[in-house]
């Protein structure tokens, strides 16, 4: 038996020092997840679910009710460990859901079986039944009765205590607990021979006698049920024998109710964790029942006091989450199969949940005001958390996380989060009504499903074997029973007064009879002689005995040394074999203890290993995230490139094609000077040849130079103005935000120019160098920048932006745009003066001619900027001068 001991603890390694229960951690169930389709309240009514097959459903939306995506009707399937149809009997669905938690609840684990719909789904009655049609909750309580009824344990052998544990009590402490309890005026809980209540008696009256196989025939049992509520996040207990009263307004000091709704809810119960941390209501009443009726009176006692209401979906909706919990305590007999093992170690409590959960509701479809406004409140937060606590727990599994569950957020979640950690099955059955205005709520119910088959549980281990010998109950009683039979075929006890009696009466039987000892006359010589020769012969008789009996105690004196000899020799026989036996023990012991310590040390090394393998694994975790960090930026960095080779090949075709205009602009701009030139050349030739055809005595007058020679003109490059002419006024330029208040910023090293156009702005504050003070009282600035341009000649710009206050309380300025002022010259040289003598040689002549020639070759392109016209600029062609 010790390999398979040392097996399940190799596996029950714990993943904390925290001291829990034995789990197995490998091995995982997920949580079943049942369909049930009530059938619809009228022929005529219309349908949203359809029943696919065993395991899925189809739900679509009604008629007027359509779900718009790609203009599509959207039906959606869900699929279920089992699904049940509106024909579907509550025997058929207890066999396939509820059955195989009453198997595991007699053979020591844990079990949670509960119903989740809306309101009017058939959660109720899935729980309870109907008259006629029992519902699960009976049909366990009969099961487990029809497997445990000829071994259950008398009343109070079994005790609870106020900290989750059981107890075993004597025979004596049992039997006073009886007594106190028969002598007590309170009402008792109904024995069998006791009428059943017809209000609850067709409910129970299940005539499938439905028991569990293999039950362990050499324990003794005893059942435990409690019933309680949570209302408004508060637990009640619904056996207690004290009044119970409805929640009482708030009073102020005037004696009257308060007036904005604040009720003081009455003493609830509270949660505790146990030693084992399990979760348990303290004070929590708990009745030792002995039969189906018993236990399910006790259960109509407190559903008569669960808060129910009436509302626009159900006329008796229920307005709190029930719990009804079947508690199993279990022990062995000893060796003998008399009485019950009362070490603790030996002692089996397992717990059977049947949660009977309130119904989601909309309140603008149930109308609900005041309490009803509350309560489904209170319903719709709890069932909220309890999702929530399962999509962290799937995220936990299946994304490998370590995220808190918030099961504390309400009490419900809180009472059964053991059974979420690995301490029994959990079952849900969900509840749905197919008809079309529970489509939207029916739809949610769904999803919760879908999500929640996907929660894996620790599946609990087995508990321990016990070490006595098997059967020993049924050998004890066929003992006693075979014991009976023959004290009654010998027609009683035998007892050693009445043996010895026999032995005297034998005795006297081997004696001759006594003759008659009465003498009638003197003369009488015969009775007397008679009397002595039959005391002779009897004193003979008796010394005849007296010797065979000194033989036989001589002989028995024989035996009985032969006896003790050979007891000796047995028992020396029997030390030395257990002299060996006790060898072989201890060395099999050493054995253990070897196994053990090896045990440990294995332990240990696979905590380690699952330590270092939970180190490597979330190293593996963030590598991965850095893989997958590096090789996002990666993704970005090309993309990047990408759009940087889009954006330089933009600008490459950009500069290309301008480059392409300015060759084409410098083309036809050399094209138009080459034409320029030829057209002077020929001019030239003209000129030359009529200067050649005509005769040398008369001298060619120039008709277009007349006017010249009669008024000559002088010729400079900037010629100054003349003295009687009136001064010229300069031309300012207008800004065009002349309004605004300006900072106008000329550096000291600006140089003046005597151009016609100048900048003014009004109202503008002149300063050398910019100032926060300056800042601070204008919105506008602008500044004067001068440089040199590639042909020599000195370029203004003025260089605009707007003032604004930054958070720190400065100012700043962003520029906006910049204006050019620039200066150019219509030829690249100095022209010539004209002499003041009109009589000029002809050589002189020929040069003022070259002159005009010059002057008018200048050839005239508008480009865009120029200010001799909207989008124009003046740009000379000087002519090359003949060498």
């Amino acid at each position: 038996m010790w390999p398979r001991d040392m097996k399940a603890a190799r596996t029950r390694t714990p993943r904390r020092p925290v001291p829990k229960k034995p789990s197995n951690p490998c091995v995982r169930d997920p949580v079943g997840v049942y369909c049930r389709v009530r059938p619809l309240s009228r022929p005529d009514q219309e349908c949203c679910i359809e029943v696919i097959d065993e395991t899925t459903v189809q739900i679509h939306p009604p008629e007027g009710y359509r779900i718009f995506r790609n203009g599509e009707y959207r039906e959606t399937q869900y699929s279920f460990k089992e699904v049940f149809g509106a024909l579907v009997v509550q025997k058929q669905l207890f066999d396939v859901v509820a059955k195989p938690l009453v198997e595991d609840l007699i053979r020591g684990r844990n079990g949670l079986l509960f119903t989740y719909g809306v309101t009017g789904s058939g959660k109720t009655h899935t729980m309870t039944g109907s008259p006629g049609d029992g519902g699960l909750l009976p049909r366990c309580l009969d099961m487990i009765f029809n497997s445990i009824g000829p071994f259950q344990a008398k009343r109070f052998v079994f005790k609870l205590d106020d900290k989750n544990g059981v107890e075993v009590q004597c025979e004596v402490d049992a039997l006073l607990e009886r007594q106190k309890r028969d002598a007590m005026p309170i009402p008792k809980t109904p024995s069998g021979k006791r009428q059943i209540d017809p209000e609850f008696a067709d409910m129970i009256n299940v005539q499938d006698h439905c028991k569990v196989e293999d039950v362990d025939e050499d324990n003794v049992y005893s059942v435990f049920v409690s019933y309680i509520e949570i209302y408004n996040n508060y637990i009640y207990d619904l056996l207690e024998e004290a009044p119970f009263e409805p929640i009482k307004p708030k009073w102020n000091n005037c004696n009257t109710p308060v007036r904005n709704g604040d009720f003081i809810p009455p003493q609830s119960k509270v949660l505790r964790e146990d030693q084992n941390h399990n979760m348990y209501v303290t004070g929590c009443t708990e009745v030792e029942v002995k039969s189906t009726e018993e236990a399910f009176e006790v259960f109509w006692r407190g559903q008569k006091k669960r808060r129910i209401a009436n509302t626009q979906l159900n006329r008796e909706s229920s307005r709190s989450h029930s719990v009804f919990m079947i508690k199993l305590a279990q022990a062995p007999l000893d060796a003998d199969g008399d009485n019950v093992l009362q070490e603790k170690e030996q002692i089996t409590l397992s717990q059977l949940s049947l949660v009977d959960l309130a119904g989601s509701e909309r309140t603008n479809r149930t109308k609900a005001e005041g309490n009803r406004l509350r309560e489904a409140g209170n319903i719709n937060q709890s069932l909220m958390t309890l999702r929530t606590c399962l999509e962290v727990l799937r995220e936990n599994q299946m994304c490998g996380t370590n995220k808190m569950v918030p099961y504390r957020d309400c009490k419900l979640t809180h009472l059964f989060k053991n059974y979420f950690d690995g301490e029994g099955k959990v079952r849900m059955i969900v509840c749905v009504n197919p008809k079309a205005e529970d489509y939207e709520e029916s739809l949610q119910v769904m999803r919760f499903a879908e999500m929640a088959q996907e929660v894996e549980v620790a599946r609990p281990a087995d508990r321990p074997i016990c070490a006595l010998t098997p059967g020993r109950r049924f050998r004890n009683q066929a003992f006693r029973e075979e014991l009976q039979r023959k004290l009654e075929m010998r027609g009683g006890p035998i007892n050693e007064e009445t043996e010895e009696q026999a032995v005297s009466e034998l005795l006297l039987q081997n004696f001759p009879p006594l003759p008659s000892c009465e003498l009638l006359d003197i003369n009488d010589d015969q009775t007397l002689p008679k009397l002595i020769e039959v005391l002779e012969k009897r004193h003979k008789i008796r010394q005849l005995l007296s010797e065979e009996i000194a033989k036989t105690v001589r002989a028995f004196k024989t035996a009985l040394q032969e006896f003790e000899s050979s007891v000796a020799s047995k028992e020396n026989y029997v030390q030395g074999k257990l002299s060996e036996k006790e060898k072989t023990i201890a060395g099999q012991k050493m054995e253990l203890e070897r196994l053990e310590k090896k045990i440990k040390t294995l332990e240990y090394k696979i905590h380690i290993l699952e330590k270092t393998t939970t180190i490597y694994e979330e190293d593996k975790r963030n590598l991965q995230q850095e893989l997958e960090s590096k090789s996002q930026q990666l993704q970005r960095q090309a993309s990047d490139k990408c759009r940087m080779e889009a954006r330089l090949q933009g600008m490459v075709t950009e500069t290309s094609v301008k480059w392409e205009k300015e060759c084409e602009r410098r083309v036809a701009a050399k094209q138009l000077e080459m034409q320029n030139k030829l057209w002077v050349k020929d001019e030239k030739l003209k000129q030359l040849k009529a200067i050649v055809t005509e005769p040398k005595n008369e001298k060619p007058e120039r008709p277009s130079r007349v006017r010249d020679r009669e008024k000559p003109v002088q010729r400079s490059v900037s010629p100054p103005p003349a003295p009687s002419a009136p001064p010229v006024r300069l031309r300012h330029r207008r800004s065009r935000s002349a309004g605004e208040r300006w900072v106008d910023h000329k550096p000291p090293s600006n140089v003046p120019t005597e151009t016609v156009m100048q900048p003014q702005v009004p109202h503008a504050i002149t300063v050398a160098a910019a100032s926060e003070k300056a800042l601070a009282k204008c919105d506008k600035y602008m500044l004067t920048h001068q440089e040199l341009a590639s042909d020599g000649e000195i370029e203004t710009k003025l260089i605009k932006g707007d003032v604004f206050k930054t958070r720190g309380g400065g100012q700043a300025v962003q520029f906006t745009e910049i204006e050019t002022l620039k200066q150019e010259s219509p030829t690249g040289r100095k022209r010539r003066s004209s002499p003041s003598n009109p009589d000029q040689p002809e050589d002189a002549a020929d040069s003022e001619w070259t002159d005009v020639e010059t002057r008018c070759s200048v050839a005239v392109e508008m480009r865009a900027g120029s200010a001799l016209g909207p989008g124009y600029q003046h740009h000379a062609q000087p002519k090359r001068r003949k060498p």
